[in-house]
């Protein structure tokens, strides 16, 4: 069946076009947010090859689309996790520093040092704290860590 009269185009090629259309489309994004729509094409390309009328491939197509996008995508992001891996500045956070010049909230000075990288330092509470003390970063504010004191177990 044609179609597109004025295109040599049939439903199947087309069904093809769109799956590989929506595939780079998945390649580029490395989002999966159109790998659910290859998948409907895959499924209209089927029912395309039986000769089903056009108008039902497009309503299977968005369905089947729509449904994995909505109930599979969830479950994909959590165990591909997209986006949750830490970068060096996301990782710091937690980590125990020493205090390599007095933080003083009030001058805006202060260094810390962490894994061998010193950083810009304030507390978190405005108190000071003196050079030589063991503390723990909260977190990273543009170039400045945030951190308080470690409690020393008695």
């Amino acid at each position: 069946m044609t179609l597109f009269p004025s295109l040599p185009i049939d439903d199947v090629t087309f069904w093809i076009i769109v799956a590989v259309v929506c595939g780079i489309v998945e390649a580029v994004s490395l989002g999966i947010t159109s790998i659910w729509f290859v998948i409907g094409a895959i499924v209209a390309l089927v029912l395309a090859s039986f000769e089903v009328p056009f108008i039902v491939q497009i309503v299977v197509f968005l369905v089947v689309s729509i449904v994995l996008l909505i109930y599979t995508r969830p479950i994909a992001t959590k165990y591909l996790k997209l986006g949750k891996e830490k970068t060096n500045v996301d990782a710091i956070a937690g980590q125990n520093g020493i205090v390599i010049e007095k933080i003083d909230n009030m001058l805006g000075k202060g260094q810390v040092k962490i894994g061998g990288q010193i950083w810009s330092a304030k507390s978190e509470n405005g108190e000071d704290i003196p050079r030589d003390t063991e503390v723990m970063v909260l977190d990273v504010r543009g170039v400045r860590v945030v951190v308080k004191r470690v409690e020393e177990e008695e």
